[in-house]
């Protein structure tokens, strides 16, 4: 807010004959004002004038809320961080229709796995061999390779990871029919229009545990509850019957009077606010909180975000329950802030929306952690940072993190294994490294349907092939006996998992 008054000459004195000012502004403003002027003259300096003041600029602005960082939570983006590469690679071969790639054309691939240039994605899989193996096949016979190596490179799956795989395949196939739910209560809460783009979709799906193959399986395997329809922006999911039963807001996690460990039927002497452990907010915060909570509830499935006045009580009321169902949905009962911004619009978020979540911290916590901020659902973590309700697909992931410790593990065993080799051996090995990563494949008559899949990714391709000869496959046979695998019944037979192409 800025009050400007016209440039009188100096010396001047400011008298105003009006009633005072009366700002409506939320109760959680806090509003610091400053006043600025400057003089300056004509720019003719022979005119013997009085100087003049630039007009009179009151300004108000509210100082933002302190973020307090929480070591319980954030362990939890750590951990995710330490196998994001696994993660997106296990998409990758997945999405595919015999689960495995090609290298040549997994360099097409650096923006998506978030792989700088100088990185080699060769030396990536090795660091995981409990999860990705590697294994050569012919190389296809056409004229423009008359001159080519015969076998090219290929990534797949290893026996125990492909396992994992069908398992948390089959488990989502189970709970399919929850899933779908849970795309229609999303639907339910993108008023007015229900309509949410396909596109923006997928960002979320992973954080609600919807299949790779969601867009082609789930969207359409339930045409009573939502249809594809195609607009001008895209394809998009469009909800097809409201359900009353899921028009209600989730139940708290945990009882508030038995998470405080307080006598029931006993009334507090004074207003309590739960925090996070080890939080402590300024009284000002500490008292709009406990006024915020006292005001009526707005349910976000009957409440219209256009009914309600912009930047009231009221509103953020409903954005912070949108935000709560969102998070509620979720396997880990947290997303990037990012992909909650996504929906603003279909949402009825605000636009300062990371600002509303770390003003209410004893509903939400953003964490700094990792290349984009996450926001968890406060409810849903214990005091020492533990999930009050762990989801079956958890067990999983764990399993999956067990397999990457165990592959930690043979690696540091290798290399205590390789200090007891002499000089001249470790030179024999380096050289027939770089002898094999001297080979070099043309991808150009190579189609991957990949350009869709990573345009749905933040982070842009500025480059489709990585050319650089210092991350060139390894397309030697005496080398294709030793990465050979043997096939599991999971990547033989691709509608085992159910999982097609994207």
């Amino acid at each position: 807010m800025s009050l400007v008054f016209a440039p009188v000459p100096f010396p001047v004195s400011y008298h105003i004959d009006a009633p005072p000012l009366s700002l409506q502004l939320p109760i959680h403003t806090r509003l610091v004002f400053s006043i600025s002027t400057r003089t300056r003259r004509k720019s003719n300096p022979q005119h013997n004038t009085l100087p003049y003041l630039s007009p009179l600029v009151i300004t108000c602005s509210s100082s933002p809320h302190k973020l307090v960082r929480d070591s319980r939570l954030d362990k939890h983006v750590v951990k995710q961080n330490k196998i994001r590469f696994v993660q997106k690679l296990k998409t990758l071969l997945l999405s595919k229709p015999k689960h495995f790639m090609p290298i040549h054309i997994l360099y097409k691939c650096r923006s998506y796995l978030s792989l700088p240039k100088p990185r080699s994605v060769l030396l990536m899989i090795r660091r995981y061999p409990t999860i990705f193996e590697l294994f050569s096949i012919p190389t296809p016979p056409t004229p423009f390779r008359a001159t080519g190596p015969l076998s090219q490179l290929c990534v797949r799956l290893t026996p125990a990871a492909a396992a994992l795989a069908k398992r948390e395949s089959d488990l989502k196939k189970r709970v399919a029919n929850s899933l779908s739910e849970k795309l229609q209560k999303l639907l339910m809460l993108a008023s007015p229009y229900h309509r949410l783009l396909l596109s923006k979709l997928v960002h979320l799906a992973p954080d609600l545990g919807l299949p790779v193959n969601f867009r082609s399986r789930l969207c359409n395997d339930y045409p009573d509850k939502f249809k594809v329809v195609d607009t001008s922006y895209g394809r998009a999911l469009e909800l097809v019957t409201w359900d009353s039963d899921l028009a209600n807001v989730m139940p708290p996690v945990r009882d508030e009077v038995e998470s405080l460990g307080l006598i029931v039927d006993r009334p507090l002497k004074f207003k309590h606010l739960r925090l996070r452990k080890g939080l402590n907010v300024k009284r000002h915060h500490h008292e709009y909180l406990i006024k915020f909570r006292e005001k009526p509830d707005v349910c976000p499935y009957k409440t219209n975000v256009v009914d309600l006045v912009k930047e009231s009580i009221e509103a953020e009321k409903r954005a912070c329950a949108v935000v709560r169902e969102v998070l509620g949905m979720t396997v880990e009962k947290r997303t990037l802030v990012d992909h909650l911004t996504h929906f603003r619009k279909e949402l009825g978020l605000p636009n300062k929306l990371r600002g509303m979540l770390v003003r209410h911290p004893e509903m939400f916590y953003v964490s700094l952690k990792g290349q984009r901020d996450s926001v968890f659902l406060v409810e849903g973590y214990n005091d020492k940072g533990a999930l009050v309700e762990k989801d079956e697909i958890l067990v999983i992931k764990d399993e999956l993190m067990e397999l990457v410790r165990e592959g930690k593990r043979m690696r540091r065993e290798r290399r205590k294994e390789n200090l007891h080799i002499d000089d001249g051996n470790k030179n024999d090995c380096q050289l027939l490294d770089n002898q094999a990563n001297d080979v070099y494949y043309d991808d150009s008559d190579f189609e991957d349907g990949l350009d869709d899949l990573f345009q749905l990714e933040d982070f842009g391709s500025k480059d489709d092939v990585d050319d650089d000869q210092s991350e060139n496959l390894i397309g030697l046979h005496e080398e294709a006996e030793f990465w050979l695998a043997e096939t599991t019944p999971f990547l033989k037979n691709q509608n085992d998992c159910g999982s097609g192409p994207w």
